[in-house]
């Protein structure tokens, strides 16, 4: 039997340790973010029957090390052409080693680009990098939009990505656990504030804003190995959604991710 087709989604890595989304359609293979060694993101890859020779294009989300740590390495390995905004781009060249020219793309915050059969839709969002962008991509009428690395999610943001087939969101931390943990006060403040991360309280009440009919998949990303564990968000998120009588697990699934396992090659 063939493979089904259509847009295709696996959360490679999702962490505070790293991060990588592989993206496919019948004609392109993207990653959004490397922030993993080369050779774990390989292995990732090689996890649900893929490799990252076949990828076509590298798109970066923010200089963070947790999301670039890859990016170099990648791209003179499997020759990527890579995609920052400008101003990541002035943050992330220092940190990755020699790219070559003609692998440098720029894709500013706001704009739609389209590689193949997919439009990528970039929008801005609050956290504390020089210039951090996240991204939808939109096939044959589906959707994916990943909303992570971010202290809250604007009335804008939630207008582009609203009502998409699939997400991969933010729950950061239990709030109660980080106040009580062992990071100091002037990185607990960063993390809570505008230009930090989402708590699990705040990404439920996040999705329960975008989500719609078409919505099939959600994605819980970037937890704290320090501030969060994964039943812990999952419950918060689905307790919270299904006080508001939500269909959890129903009319949608929602789904954990890891920072060292890659989620199933799903189709949206």
């Amino acid at each position: 039997m063939s493979e089904e087709v259509g847009l295709k989604v696996s959360v490679l890595a999702s962490g505070s340790t790293g991060n990588a989304t592989y993206i496919e359609t019948p004609k392109q293979k993207l990653l959004i973010d490397a922030g993993l060694s080369g050779k774990k993101i390989e292995g990732l890859m090689n996890s649900i029957g893929r490799t990252l020779k076949d990828v076509d294009k590298l798109l970066v989300t923010h200089e963070h090390s947790d999301h670039i740590k890859g990016v170099g390495v990648l791209a003179r390995r499997y020759g990527l052409d890579v995609y920052a905004n400008e101003k990541t781009w002035e943050q992330m060249a220092p940190k990755i080693g020699q790219v070559k020219t003609e692998q440098k793309h720029i894709f500013e915050r706001e704009t739609v680009q389209t590689f193949g059969d997919l439009d990528v839709q970039s929008f801005g969002v609050s956290h504390d990098a020089t210039d951090p962008q996240f991204y939808e991509v939109h096939y044959a009428g589906r959707s994916f939009a990943i909303v992570t690395d971010t202290g809250y999610v604007s009335d804008r943001v939630k207008g582009i990505v609203e009502n998409a087939d699939g997400y991969l969101f933010e729950c950061n931390h239990d709030t109660e656990m980080l106040r009580a943990g062992i990071y100091p006060w002037s990185l607990k403040q960063r993390i809570l504030s505008d230009q930090g991360h989402l708590s699990n309280e705040d990404g439920a009440n996040a999705l329960m804003s975008v989500l719609g009919a078409r919505t099939k998949r959600i994605y819980l990303g970037h937890l704290s190995q320090e501030n969060n564990v994964k039943e812990l968000a999952h419950l918060t998120v689905q307790r919270q959604m299904q006080a508001k009588d939500f269909g959890v697990d129903q009319d949608f699934l929602l789904l954990d991710t890891d920072p060292a396992q890659a989620t199933e090659l799903a189709v949206l």
